[in-house]
């Protein structure tokens, strides 16, 4: 099939619930996509911060067929090995001690909201109001109706209403605002350290130990979503490592298998030792060959240097653009951690990533007027400096429009 039959089928077979560009991608290699008209992209958004490890990681791929050919699934009623070996590195390396596995980032927030009430109830059997959420504004947790019910930007909400009740949403990084918020009825208190969908918002100290100490005394689970700020996307393995604070309960996926479909929910004893067999499942969670992709994944990740540089090629980005600032009005604001950037700006952010695909740069944007760069984690320096080139010039334009 041509390019144009491809865009015409897809309109013909698939729910529209997508805006997919004009141009159909073929293939990648490191941290750069090919489209069938041979066009070169250098990728700033990594499948929405999927790909940590970029196109074509001949160990991720070798990892996965490798163990296709022993075993592709055999679900959760059986043991394996590759799973096991996943779970333990994650408790090694995080607050956890035990881990769920699931399909995908939502379905690991499904699990911890579930996880949360079912804690609950067996510490407050007499309080059955003992069922809210505190969320927050800003916030993107999935759009499964769980999750979606944590989410608070009513674009995607009200298509679908009524949601889970009992959810209460505050304001970002507002201390105040969240004491009161916050009551023994509270089951939990679910936030991302680092918002993504909701304009690369980062969180504080502050903030999130005044989460934890409120949910302590409350006896209310606190989530961390670190689905796309987790494993690595902020130069440390983990986004609550910056803050030093510790969660209950934390949500994974997007870069966790490889670039394969997984979610997990990490969770302290505490939670673990409130469920039982039957309680949650999931037929395709710890497949066994995406599991096996996520160990080499992770292994990368933590291989030395690493997040050193991430952080030295995030840091990178923002300085430069933060630079052009003073000369480009279109841009506010410049904040992220790691490589996940926010450039807040005066004109639509999606009329960056357009002009920005005639100049071979994937962007992507979070809301209306945030653009959003996650790149592989694998983005080398002079890479990141192609980026710079060819994004301002881009804003230059547009700024004058």
């Amino acid at each position: 099939m041509n390019k144009q039959e491809i865009i015409d089928a897809e309109k013909k077979y698939i729910v529209h619930t997508y805006g997919r560009t004009d141009f159909v991608l073929d293939h990648g290699e490191g941290v750069y996509l090919y489209d069938t008209d041979g066009n070169k992209y250098i990728d700033c958004l990594a499948g929405i911060a999927v790909n940590a490890l970029g196109y074509g990681n001949k160990a991720v791929v070798d990892a996965l067929a490798a163990q296709a050919m022993k075993l592709i699934h055999v679900s959760n009623l059986y043991h394996t090995e590759p799973h096991v070996k996943l779970a333990k590195m994650l408790v090694e390396h995080s607050f956890a001690k035990k881990i769920f596995f699931c399909n995908s980032g939502t379905e690991a927030i499904e699990a911890c909201l579930k996880f949360s009430r079912a804690k609950a109830k067996q510490i407050a059997p007499d309080n059955p109001d003992k069922y809210e959420i505190v969320a927050f504004n800003g916030s993107f947790h999935g759009r499964t109706m769980g999750a979606l019910s944590v989410t608070s930007r009513e674009k995607y909400r009200l298509p679908f209403l009524p949601l889970l009740p009992g959810v209460n949403f505050v304001d970002f990084k507002d201390v105040e605002a969240v004491k009161s918020a916050v009551t023994k009825n509270t089951c939990a208190v679910i936030v991302e350290p680092l918002q993504g969908e909701g304009g690369v918002n980062v969180g504080t100290a502050e903030f999130l130990k005044t989460l934890h100490d409120l949910s302590n005394e409350n006896n209310a689970s606190l989530i961390f979503d670190e689905v796309q700020c987790g494993l690595g996307r902020t130069g440390k393995l983990f986004a609550y490592e910056h803050f030093g604070v510790a969660p209950d309960l934390m949500a994974l996926a997007k870069p966790l298998g490889g670039g394969f479909p997984m979610g997990a929910a990490c969770v302290t004893d505490e939670i673990a030792d409130t469920l039982h067999p039957g309680d949650h499942a999931s037929t395709f969670g710890a497949n066994p060959a995406i599991c096996a992709a996520g160990i080499v994944a992770l292994q990368q990740i933590l291989a030395p240097g690493f997040l050193e540089n991430v952080t030295e090629v995030g840091h990178f980005l923002r300085t430069q653009i933060k630079k052009a600032a003073t000369r480009l009005p279109v841009i506010k604001d410049v904040r992220g951690l790691g490589q996940l950037t926010g450039v807040e700006l005066t004109i639509k952010a999606q009329d960056i990533v357009n002009a920005g695909f005639k100049r071979g740069l994937i962007l992507g944007v979070a809301g209306d007027f945030v653009l959003r760069l996650a790149p592989p984690l694998i983005m080398k320096k002079d890479q990141a400096k192609v980026v710079i080139e060819n994004l301002l010039p881009v804003m230059e334009g547009l700024s004058k429009k």
